[in-house]
Parts: C-alpha cells; structure tokens; sequence
C-alpha cells in the first residue's frame, strides 16, 4: 500500500510542535537557573540585611525588591502547586491528563521557576493574565507538556484557559491543533485549501514566534548565570565589610551601592516576561481601539465579546484573511466544537460582524504601533 504524502499543513503542524518541544527544554533550563539565581539573592539580601545603619531610603529600596522576589516566588509555589496537582489528577482527566503527566513529569520542581520566569510577574507581584487563574495555569502546564491540549476539549484545558493563554502559547494549539476536530469536513477542495492556507500561516507565524523566543530566553539564561556568578561574589565581599555602614570606607560604601544595584538587575531577570511569549493582542490593545472615535463597531458589541475578540484577535495576527474568506473561517468556526468552547460562544452568536471586528482591531493595532 502507497505511503500518503505527507501535506504542507501537516508538515507545518509538526515543525510547531517540534518548535514547542524545543522551547519547552529552554524553559526547563530557565527554571534551573532562575532557582539559582533566587538562592543566592536570599543570601545577598540576608547579608544587608545585618548591616547597621544603611540610609532610609536605600534600606527601603532594598525591602521593595524583597517583596517584588517574595511575590514572585509566591506565583511559582502557586505553579507547582498546579503542577503537582495537575500530575495527581492524570488518572480522571483522560487522555490530557495522560499527556500532560507523561510529558511534563522530566521537568521536575524546576518547572515554576521557568514558567513563572517565561510569562513574568508585574513588579507589583501582580501575576500577568497569562498566568491569570488557576485554568490558565494548568493550559500553560498542558502546552509545557508537549501540546496535551491536542487531545481535545474539556479537563483542564478549558475554554477559559485558552482564552487566558491568548497569543502564540494558547493559539498555535487552539488555532492548529484543534482543527483537527472539525477540519477535515470540507468536501470542497477549493475550502479546504483556503482553510489550510490559512492555518498553514498560524503555524508559520508562529514557528518564528517560537524561535524568536528560545533565543531570547537563551540569552536570559546567559545572563542569569553570569549575575548568579556575580551576587555570589558580591555576598561574600560584604561579609568583608563589616556589620556597620557608618564604619565602612567610601570606597567600601560606593562598592556596597554598586551591589545593591546588581541585586535590582538580578530581580529584574526573574520577574521580567520574556516578550516572545506575550499575547500579541492584548486588553490593553482593546481599550485603546474602544477609545478611537473612527471604529465601525458599537462599544456595547465590542464589550460583550471582549474576550472572543482579544482571542480570535491573536489567533488571527498577522493571517491575512481575505474578503472572500470569512465565511469560509466562520463556518469552520460554527462546525468545530471544540473551538467552540475554546472562544466560549455559542455558534449562533458568532457572526460576519465578530470577524469584521477582529480584523478591524487589528488593522488599527498595526497603524498605531507605538
């Protein structure tokens, strides 16, 4: 029996996967190393910590950023705590929760640290939306775990999950993956061409998304590793100082300051998202395009499907959806159930009106790039 040739759609889908694959390892490394650099920040923070007299204003600098790690750790205990219950609970979820366990349990207790790490935490210690949620946190755990979502709706890749997972980590899954529910209905070959083409596109874009990403938590990686380097030498040359501010030489006082600074850098690295995993539409995007006095659109309408807006919004960035296309992506959305409960809607409320949106909100996010 003839080998079936293998289609420019399902090649792509690999090669997303595969990407994913990759970027997963690189988020395990991240998590490796944001726990050593965290370790040797609590042991530089203790040693100022013992210092006498450390002026007011830099004493409270240095409590600020001990919240900001403390929060921080806050959101990955809460991501492990996730993950180990997500790992308990594989026997009920089926085969997501199979895919997930099998997956992700290489990872290890390193795998908050580099989520926490990829999707960052706000200086406030306010988690980011992605990570928004306790159904948001198990989607970024079933992507982390090689594409579990694949395996269909419900458990714990919810349609809330994707939605709060918006941009290359919830749609090259919600977008590609999940086709597969609902795709291969077209009998016509010219749709299903179209409907490929487009998908085809998602995948693209994201592949490069995800490749842009890796490298720039590679570099993050580097990074960490050479502050770690640093903070480690940094605590060991305070104890030299003594336990008085006042004692110390200006020479030592100027150094001291310098390690202060190091320890706000280092901060930095664990708290900052890596920008190659954020939505790439955001609510932030939403309410400047409600505040624009040229949209088509009603603000009641745009209001109410806020959130399938924000989301088809990032499935869609950067696909060039035709005219004559629309239909076509709205009728696949109406047969594909699980993209159904993915967006949240009911088939009767998606309409030409819903796409005419999303693409009006992004044409107006790519001529007002700030």
């Amino acid at each position: 029996m003839e080998k079936q040739t293998e289609s420019e759609l399902e090649r792509v889908q690999k090669n997303v996967q595969k990407q994913i694959d990759s970027l997963n390892r690189s988020i395990d490394k991240l998590g490796e190393q944001s726990n050593s650099i965290y370790i040797e920040l609590v042991k530089i923070q203790g040693q100022f910590g013992l210092i006498r007299n450390i002026p007011d204003d830099r004493k409270i600098e240095i409590n600020n950023l001990k919240k900001i790690r403390n929060n921080w750790k806050n959101q990955v205990d809460k991501i492990e705590k996730e993950y180990n219950t997500a790992i308990s609970a594989g026997t009920s979820v089926g085969v997501i929760g199979t895919g997930l366990g099998a997956a992700t349990v290489g990872f290890g207790p390193s795998i908050g640290m580099g989520i926490a790490t990829s999707y960052g935490v706000a200086s406030t210690g306010t988690a980011i939306a992605t990570l928004h949620g306790i159904a948001a946190t198990k989607a970024a755990l079933a992507w982390l775990g090689g594409g579990a979502l694949v395996a269909g709706g419900g458990g714990i890749a919810a349609g809330e999950a994707l939605l709060a997972l918006a941009g290359p980590v919830g749609w090259s899954i919600g977008g590609v993956a999940l086709l597969s529910s609902g795709f291969f209905v077209w009998k016509n070959k010219r749709d299903k061409q179209h409907l490929e083409d487009i998908f085809i596109s998602m995948g693209k874009r994201d592949i490069k998304s995800y490749k842009l990403a890796k490298v720039e938590i590679d570099e993050r990686i580097t990074r960490i590793k050479n502050e770690t380097v640093l903070l480690r030498n940094a605590t060991v040359k305070i104890r030299s100082f003594g336990l008085d501010y006042d004692l110390m030489t200006e020479q030592q006082q100027y150094e001291l300051i310098s390690y202060f600074h190091l320890m706000n850098s280092s901060t930095q690295l664990l708290i900052n998202p890596i920008l190659g995993l954020q939505p790439k539409y955001t609510e932030q995007d939403f309410k400047k395009y409600l505040s624009w006095r040229g949209r088509q659109h009603l603000e009641t309408y745009c209001l109410k499907y806020k959130n399938q807006i924000i989301a088809l919004a990032n499935m869609l960035f950067k696909v060039d959806l035709f005219e004559e296309d629309k239909n076509l992506f709205l009728s696949y959305l109406k047969k594909n159930d699980s993209m159904l409960k993915a967006l949240n809607i009911d088939k009767k409320d998606l309409s030409i009106e819903l796409i005419d949106t999303v693409k009006e909100v992004l044409s107006y996010k790519d001529c007002h790039r700030s």
